[in-house]
């Protein structure tokens, strides 16, 4: 999730911008770079890697304030943009880094976030004859910009703005109006931090904490226009805002989490966004997916591939088995799922003609990339997912598709969790759309769904917790639960009851529902909490009956269930409701309830929910 900060007062500028994007390193990024208005032109420094890469860079190509200036302050404004950048569109190089400038070099831009129609925009700038520099989208908005610059920076920013389709914050310089920077806010974070005759722009509190405590929330579609003596915030057809300036006593490390009381529950809150980069411009054409670049992987061998193998461990095979129901519901090929630790033990039966998914949120998972090399070994083409460019994963495989969650702090997996289940319907939906197994208007849908899923979990975070809270302050006392789902809603029953099992260490137990009277049925009596995954689906009344077994038995049982659906309530105890969509792609929202309960329960618990007792984050050993 890449990282902003912006400038504009009498502070040598430089050096503070390099320390606020320091305070921004915790949300990873895997290049960096600053802009600076020197005297009539802008200064730019960019440099793949660490800060350290960029501060030696910058040591080689000191700007002119700052070299003259020293530590004192400087008589006129500086102005200044920094960025660390999380690689989405294009590779990661010191061109595709930010910040990004017109052809000029007069406008200069910083972006989080994804510009889904710029491909549209960009063959529009093409054929006026305007030169890109870069790989990524981000640089469309510089150009588009420009085209609208006639010497009014927030005017030019606003016509940009109504051009631009997708889900972004950017914050914009021009080399002709020193001491104004101009930011707008969709869907992605931004806010301001207040000074006396300076002002802050970042992507988060921590990037001027140290400066300021004086911050104003730019809410969604807003423009700020900032000068050294003041804010101006402005809806986007341009009318004045009032905006409150708050007072906050974070610490640094509550800075780091957002406000938050937790990084979990700072990342399950993020997972609106997360899913959004990871689908916004593989979706933008909106009938069909997009995959980009997938190594050696081609359309060709997807086409014709004979068997898909997922291999993968913990909440990641709990992705894939997400997976495996829409790959053979929607492409009709057929997917084996394996336990990666087993698969490197069995002498698996693969070779030419099949695809190993290997699913890894850092990328170095050992017993992960050990079946992955197997496979490999064996002629099988392999296909690597996970969240960390240049990770081992990214290695060893034949093509990468990355997930695009940021950096996730937290030891039980949330936001990857949903950005691999995101990741995993893309492929579906492309294996489909390949294979002609979709009609063109089923796809089109199901892609239109899609897109809307990170709007619809944004719905259940708005909504607020306090039912969940409900529902775990009568449980958390409970020694043992029972997590049943059937089809698509068993793998959302297996990652609740991991979830609770990581962090509140509470005996739990996930079953496939129509397998509980097998065994599982006799550890039923008054005391036991029984969350059932009942969400739309064609299995819906096979769920309800297995509800209606638990219900006799005395158990107690909390639902969640699809929004209006009328049918659970006179079955269930307690229910949890999620925004309808179509039933296979359900378990990206079935999810988000189950992980606020079992935060919820861990915390009454008294329980350190970032760091588990046992657990790491990366389990790079056998």
């Amino acid at each position: 999730m890449c990282g902003i900060v912006g400038y504009v007062g009498a502070r040598p500028v430089q050096a503070l911008l390099l320390a606020g994007l320091e305070k921004l390193e915790y949300r990873g990024y895997d290049s960096a770079g600053i802009s600076v208005l020197d005297g009539d032109h802008v200064d730019s420094v960019r440099a793949v890697g660490n800060l350290q890469k960029l501060r030696d860079a910058v040591a080689a190509q000191p700007v002119q304030a700052e070299a003259t200036a020293g530590s004192v302050a400087v008589a006129e404004p500086t102005t200044g943009i920094g960025h660390t950048r999380w690689a989405t569109h294009g590779r990661v190089t010191e061109q595709n880094a930010h910040p990004h400038e017109d052809e000029a070099g007069r406008i200069h831009i910083v972006v989080n976030g994804i510009v889904e129609n710029y491909m549209a925009l960009k063959r529009e700038l093409a054929e006026q004859g305007v030169s890109f520099s870069s790989e990524t989208d981000a640089e469309v908005i510089a150009h588009v910009i420009a085209r609208h610059y006639d010497g009014d920076l927030a005017a030019a920013v606003q016509a940009a703005y109504g051009e631009l389709v997708g889900h972004f914050a950017f914050v914009a310089m021009a080399a002709d109006e020193p001491g104004t920077l101009v930011g707008v806010r969709r869907e992605c974070p931004l806010v301001v931090g207040r000074g006396e005759g300076e002002q802050f722009l970042a992507s988060a509190v921590p990037a001027f904490l140290e400066h300021t405590r004086s911050v104003q929330f730019i809410e969604d579609g807003e423009m700020v226009v900032l000068h050294p003596g003041g804010v101006d915030f402005m809806s986007p057809s341009g009318e004045p805002i009032e905006r409150e300036i708050i007072e906050i006593d974070w610490d640094a490390e509550t800075a780091e989490k957002g406000g938050f009381e937790t990084f979990m529950l700072k990342e399950i809150h993020e997972q609106a966004d997360a899913v959004a980069e990871t689908i916004a411009d593989r979706t933008a054409r909106g009938d069909g997916v997009d995959l980009g670049d997938l190594g050696t992987i081609s359309d060709e061998f997807l086409t014709g591939v004979r068997r898909i193998v997922v291999v993968a461990c913990g909440t990641s095979y709990h992705a894939g088995l997400i997976g495996r129901y829409a790959i053979e519901g929607w492409a009709r090929v057929p997917v084996e799922m394996d336990v990666a630790s087993e698969y490197r033990y069995r002498d698996p039966v693969v070779g030419p003609g099949d695809l190993v998914v290997g699913i890894s949120q850092s990328g170095e998972t050992a017993d992960t990339l050990a079946a992955m090399r197997l496979a490999r070994s064996k002629g099988a083409t392999v296909l690597a997912i996970t969240n960390v460019m240049g990770s081992q994963a990214t290695r060893d495989s034949d093509g990468v598709l990355f997930t695009r969650a940021g950096l996730e702090i937290g030891v039980a997996a949330t936001k990857t969790f949903v950005s691999q289940v995101a990741a995993m319907y893309l492929l579906a939906l492309r294996l489909a759309e390949l294979r002609g197994t979709l009609e063109p208007a089923r796809l089109a849908e199901l892609v239109g769904e899609l897109k809307h899923l990170p709007h619809h979990i944004a719905e259940i975070l708005d909504a607020g917790d306090d039912e969940v809270k409900a529902i775990a302050e009568r449980h958390y006392k409970a020694e043992f639960f029972l997590y049943l789902g059937r089809h698509i809603g068993l793998p959302v029953a297996l990652e609740g009851a991991l979830k609770l099992k990581e962090i509140s260490y509470i005996a739990t137990d996930a079953y496939a529902a129509g397998e509980m009277k097998h065994g599982p049925i006799a550890l039923l009596d008054e005391a036991t909490p029984v969350v059932c995954v009942a969400t739309d689906s064609p299995v819906l009344d096979k769920v309800i009956s297995n509800i209606q077994e638990v219900r006799v038995r005395g158990a107690h049982v909390i639902a969640v269930a699809s929004d209006g659906n009328e049918d659970i309530k006179p079955h269930a105890e307690e229910i949890l409701t999620v925004p309808q969509t179509d039933w296979m792609l359900a378990p990206l929202l079935a999810v988000v309830p189950l992980q606020l309960l079992s935060y919820h329960v861990a915390r009454l618990r008294g329980l350190n929910v970032d760091q588990p007792r046992n657990l790491a984050k990366t389990v790079t050993v056998e």
